[in-house]
């Protein structure tokens, strides 16, 4: 298993924040998610919007750190990336019948 994360450059809500991604599957992203905790509503379209006090935290726990230049490119390269205003959120595993369609964007996410 293989995620990435790009330093936390975003502004949002009074922090900054990183994205989090896999190139593989939403699936492998929110299994990655879920045993860091990270809540489900910071899933936002195609990686998890990670707070800059966590960073150090995820990274220990194996993110790959990239720019967010690199982020962009993995997703486009693995067919992963939805941008903003290309339809519905579905959640995660939308579109790639991974079974991970649960996830969605709860109340309170963030949006980087």
């Amino acid at each position: 298993m293989t995620v990435y994360i790009d330093p936390p450059n975003w502004p949002g809500h009074g922090r900054m924040w990183s994205h989090l991604v896999s190139d593989v599957s939403y699936a492998e992203l929110q299994a990655f998610a879920d045993r860091l905790g990270v809540p489900r509503r910071a899933f936002e379209r195609d990686h998890y919007d990670i707070p800059s006090p966590r960073y150090d935290e995820v990274v220990a726990a194996g993110a790959v750190e990239v720019s967010s230049r690199e982020v962009v490119r993995l997703l486009t390269e693995s067919g992963l990336r939805r941008r903003k205003g290309a339809g519905r959120d579905e959640g995660v595993g939308g579109g790639r019948g991974d079974g991970a369609r649960d996830v969605g964007r709860g109340d309170g996410a963030v949006s980087c």
